[in-house]
């Protein structure tokens, strides 16, 4: 397995990197190779520029400053997002990232005919991993639409493998969390990251 885990968060200290960090250490016990894509840290660029969405369809074109980010999209067979819920959705960074890494060729592939969708081009990611916190309460959340995650867990998985296995874990009412709760809830994201990945092969010992 090949998970890449995009992080955003421009704080260290923050629960949510606390999250990542348990999202990271279930994945490494577990035996899978990991990348980690941190957006704040990195200074990734979120804003497309007018060349960029001028050169946008064009697949000779629309990787260019980005490759990096492509390269780690296209090696890896799990997706991970660990990031807080900001106005019921995802932060401007990762919608950003998004935006600018998910192009026509790497992503999906345009329609070729009137009335068409785009087509499928990530099957190759066979999980998907959404891990957030969120201000708001759950009912709240839900009767907004949750945006963030539909986004993720409906848009992007439906250019994602056909059975891509899903995984979903939130903390509400942050700012009035306590202690007892956000290690319970670190715990809930462990069973969970356990859960997406399935059980480790176990090591066959060598026949003398």
């Amino acid at each position: 397995m090949r998970a890449l885990v995009v992080y955003c968060h421009p704080r260290e200290e923050s629960f949510t990197a606390a999250v990542r960090d348990t999202v990271m250490t279930g994945l490494k016990e577990a035996g899978v190779q990991t990348r980690l894509v941190d957006l704040y840290k990195e200074g990734f660029d979120p804003v497309m520029s007018s060349v960029a969405h001028r050169d946008y369809l064009d697949e000779d074109l629309n990787r260019a400053g980005i490759e990096d980010q492509i390269e780690a999209l296209q090696w890896c067979d799990t997706l991970i997002f660990v990031y807080p819920t900001w106005w019921y959705g995802l932060p401007a960074m990762l919608k950003g990232w998004l935006d600018r890494v998910l192009v026509p060729g790497v992503a999906f592939a345009m329609p070729k005919s009137e009335g068409e969708d785009i087509a499928a081009n990530l099957t190759h990611i066979t999980r998907l991993g959404v891990f957030t916190t969120c201000g708001a309460s759950w009912w709240l959340t839900r009767m907004i639409g949750a945006p963030g995650r539909r986004t993720l867990l409906r848009g992007l998985r439906l250019i994602c493998a056909k059975r891509c296995r899903t995984a979903f874990a939130a903390h509400y009412l942050m700012d009035t969390a306590e202690r007892d709760s956000l290690e319970r809830h670190l715990g809930r994201v462990r069973r969970k990251v356990d859960k997406l990945i399935g059980p480790v092969p176990q090591q066959k010992e060598a026949v003398a």
